[in-house]
């Protein structure tokens, strides 16, 4: 059974951790504050669970996650992600992050910048237009009739194949909206970011979460404008 590994915990991590177990994977948690943080959510998760250092989960894992703030992404281990698909679930907030003059002109993406980052890594990007309460409640078996599909985009053919494997075993279709250069299609600001799985909620966060399908996504990511 493939080991699904997480550079980061936090909300949006944390939350697809708790889809990996149920799916039946094992997972190997990791932050910047060290193991013996996590242990709550380890034992929350059980015994297919359990921490490490960032280093040693990017080691471990066959599919790596990274979900940490973006201005940490130099700190992600590179020789150990080299050959491996790693989803990134980042997105770009210049109040939290700072200035990266080359996000704020448009001349590459926040995804663009891991994937210099990890030059023998397959990064694709995931899981950074949804809340994580949605994510959460969303999952729907492969085929039924309000299963919710998520943007994915990256480079490498065999990444994003995979990447839709694991979408689609821990409850969701993917739509592929190009490569990481079209990461932008579903950043913060656009119309598929957030409110997509919000139903007629003015405010995606107080949403209980609606199904959004695949052809909701493509009209959102064609939709999308800089």
């Amino acid at each position: 059974m493939t080991t699904i590994a997480f550079i980061g915990s936090g909300h949006i991590g944390g939350t697809v951790a708790r889809l990996s177990v149920a799916a039946g994977y094992d997972v190997v948690l990791s932050n910047s504050r060290g193991p013996e943080t996590l242990q709550d959510l380890v034992a929350e998760l059980g015994p297919k669970a359990r921490a490490a250092t960032p280093a040693e989960a990017a080691a471990a894992g066959d599919l790596v996650v990274v979900s940490i703030p973006l201005r940490a992404y130099r700190d992600v281990p590179v020789e150990p992600l080299a050959g491996k698909t790693v989803l990134d679930t980042n997105n770009y907030y210049s109040q939290r992050d700072g200035d990266f003059p080359q996000l704020d002109d448009s001349s590459t993406t926040s995804s663009e910048l891991l994937q210099q980052h990890l030059p023998a890594s397959a990064v694709v990007k995931v899981f950074n237009n949804i809340y994580s309460e949605h994510l959460k409640a969303l999952p729907r078996p492969a085929g039924a009739s309000d299963r919710s599909a998520l943007p994915i985009a990256g480079d490498d053919a065999a990444a994003k194949q995979e990447a839709s494997a694991f979408l689609d075993a821990i409850g969701y279709d993917a739509v592929d909206a190009g490569p990481l250069a079209e990461g932008w299609r579903f950043q913060p600001g656009t119309p598929v970011y957030g409110d997509a799985y919000a139903g007629d909620s003015a405010n995606f966060w107080e949403s209980p979460g609606v199904p959004a399908g695949a052809e909701r996504i493509r009209a959102d990511l064609d939709a999308a404008k800089r």
